[in-house]
């Protein structure tokens, strides 16, 4: 279960922010800022920076997010891709902290920003997806395309559905159902034409983004390079085979083919090497291209984790992944896409990694 953070646990002068930004809200005196040119650093272009999976109602994730410098991304733009935070009050700290250190920051919702556990309003997630975005508005944070230097940048909403998976089934082994391993069938609430058990929440959310058509179709004509991110995967091939997972059906909960869909609807069928996508959700450092487009995933993601993987995440997080009018090479540790660089894929092949098949007691 997620530890979470009560209003206790934040410093004196960050309940002081917390209470001016309500404050501020009720009173309808922050006014959102317009998206200009001009993020520069002292001698170089824009920075672009990358970031998902935050969870900072983990106290080591909140801390992490209170150490980022205050004067080394001040003019570099932030891309937030989702599951800042399940409780409110700690998504507006997370977002307030993010944009006190960086001059732009765009964020997409995750599924975590989504859970209603233990909100103390009555809402749905649909509501609550609301109330984050208006939150967003107050405190400067953009969620709709913009166009940054010469650079276009858009955020795409989206959502999961199972028939995104179409690789074949671990057969044999007592595996958790959906309902039992992931917490959004409980600790999500929907109204009652969405759920997810079907397309229709993966169709809701990207029937989001048509509000920004023409905007996108604008950024198109204009601009040469352009980021999308989203939280949710566009791909399959973007997570590692079922037989190499603890959980060996997460490709069913994890991305959408109407997402992919889209993707290539701004950046073009083939593409080239000025078109980048920026995901999350899977906890999976990703960076790869795949039919001309370069997909990258750069999550903090849990504590536990960050000490099982190499090169932790503290030290090279965020990830830059534009400098200077050039998408940055690839520097961080990326475990499963390097892998898949040198080793074909074989979804075909069921049989269970050694240490998956451990875990099932298998060996």
């Amino acid at each position: 279960m997620i530890s979470c953070l009560s209003l206790s646990s934040y410093s004196f002068c960050e309940k002081i922010a917390l209470k001016k930004y309500r404050r501020c809200v009720k009173r309808g005196c922050i006014k959102r800022p317009q998206v200009v040119s001009g993020a520069k650093k002292d001698g170089f272009g824009l920075r672009v920076f990358v970031l998902s999976d935050l969870h900072t109602d983990y106290p080591e994730n909140m801390a992490w997010v209170r150490s980022l410098s205050t004067k080394r991304h001040e003019k570099d733009v932030l891309l937030v891709a989702g599951d800042v935070a399940e409780m409110y009050d700690n998504f507006i700290l997370t977002m307030s902290l993010l944009k006190e250190r960086f001059e732009y920051v765009f964020f997409v919702p995750g599924n975590h920003d989504l859970w209603c556990r233990w909100e103390t309003e009555d809402f749905d997630s649909l509501e609550k997806l609301n109330k984050l975005l208006d939150a967003c508005k107050q405190l400067g944070v953009e969620t709709n395309p913009a166009v940054i230097d010469g650079l276009g940048i858009i955020p795409l909403f989206s959502w999961y559905h199972e028939s995104f998976d179409r690789e074949d089934d671990i057969v044999g082994v007592r595996i958790p159902s959906l309902d039992m391993a992931c917490k959004d069938f409980h600790a999500c609430k929907w109204p009652g034409n969405l759920s997810n058990r079907d397309t229709s929440l993966a169709l809701y959310f990207d029937l989001m983004n048509e509000k920004n058509q023409n905007t996108v179709k604008q950024i198109q004509s204009t601009c040469s390079q352009i980021i999308t991110f989203s939280h949710f995967v566009p791909r399959q091939e973007l997570c590692p085979e079922k037989r190499m997972l603890f959980y060996p059906k997460l490709p069913k909960i994890i991305g959408s083919d109407w997402l992919e869909d889209r993707i290539r609807s701004i950046h073009g069928v083939e593409s080239s090497s000025l078109a980048c996508h920026v995901f999350g959700h899977t906890h999976f450092c990703w960076d790869a291209v795949v039919d001309a487009i370069r997909y990258v995933q750069a999550p903090l993601a849990y504590p536990r984790e960050r000490k099982r993987r190499m090169n932790g995440g503290e030290t090279w997080l965020p990830f830059c992944i534009y400098l200077d009018g050039e998408f940055g090479a690839k520097v961080m540790p990326c475990y499963w896409s390097d892998y898949y660089a040198i080793n074909p894929r074989t979804p075909s092949n069921t049989e269970l990694a050694p240490w998956v098949a451990r875990f099932y007691n298998l060996i």
